[in-house]
């Protein structure tokens, strides 16, 4: 016959030691999971905090940097001869053609900045006057004024300077470049658009440049430039330099890294 009490007290002990073992068995089971976690919100914790220490100078400008700077003017121009002589003055006026033959007549002028490392025209500025034909060229559909409300881009053609030899009222003509500068515009009517202006000029200027304009105002493109005619004065443009030398450039640090 069994002692109750000792079995009783024997059970206990094992109970116990059964309840121990469950305990650290459990420790070690749930302590890595739990090391773990830990690891992870420190590295989450660390992970945001470089974050924002790149979102920091993300955007940040960098003030008082000096940069090679250009400032160009840009004109519709009068081209004429007289004899032997040619003249370059301000004021002309160049056409577009949209697809079903209606057109856009402008006249224009405007100045702007190029820095060294930047495609976008700085400080563009200028405008000038519109107005709009059907397509049998006799009914004006609109007409006003535009501005310029900033570059797109710039690129001259090294070394050209296709007014040399004119008669230039704009500036010297050794000054003047070939090139393409596209412009952001808004028209007086409220249509928003992008004026090109092109300028193949004379010289060693290849024939993929061409000479004139194209422009957009609202979804109508008038990708059709008017060609220049010997003898006719309009569709001809002017690109001069103005200044050279450093300027501070204020610009952003904008990387192209993707958030996390």
């Amino acid at each position: 016959m069994n002692n109750p009490t000792r079995h009783t007290n024997r059970s206990k002990t094992m109970g116990a030691k059964f309840a121990l073992l469950a305990l650290l068995t459990g420790i070690a089971v749930t302590s890595p999971a739990w090391l773990i976690g830990r690891a992870g919100e420190k590295h989450h914790a660390d992970k945001h905090k470089d974050k924002h220490k790149g979102e920091k100078h993300h955007g940040e400008k960098h003030h008082g940097e000096k940069r090679q700077g250009t400032e160009y003017r840009w004109d519709l121009i009068h081209l004429t001869s007289q004899g032997t002589n040619t003249f370059l003055d301000a004021g002309g006026n160049d056409y577009a053609k949209a697809a079903d033959g209606s057109y856009i007549r402008l006249t224009g002028s405007g100045k702007w900045i190029t820095i060294s490392g930047h495609e976008e025209p700085e400080a563009a500025t200028g405008g000038g006057a519109w107005m709009a034909f059907d397509s049998t060229g006799t009914n004006s559909t609109g007409s006003g004024t535009y501005a310029v409300t900033g570059g797109v881009a710039f690129t001259v053609v090294p070394g050209s300077t296709p007014a040399a030899g004119t008669i230039d009222s704009i500036g010297n003509p050794d000054d003047s470049r070939s090139g393409l500068l596209i412009l952001r515009v808004r028209y007086s009517d409220g249509e928003d658009g992008v004026l090109t202006v092109s300028c193949h000029g004379g010289g060693a200027v290849p024939e993929t440049i061409f000479e004139g304009i194209t422009a957009t105002k609202g979804f109508v493109g008038y990708v059709d430039r008017g060609k220049p005619e010997a003898g006719v004065d309009q569709n001809r443009t002017a690109f001069h330099v103005l200044a050279e030398g450093q300027v501070d450039c204020d610009h952003d640090d904008d990387d192209d890294d993707d958030d996390d």
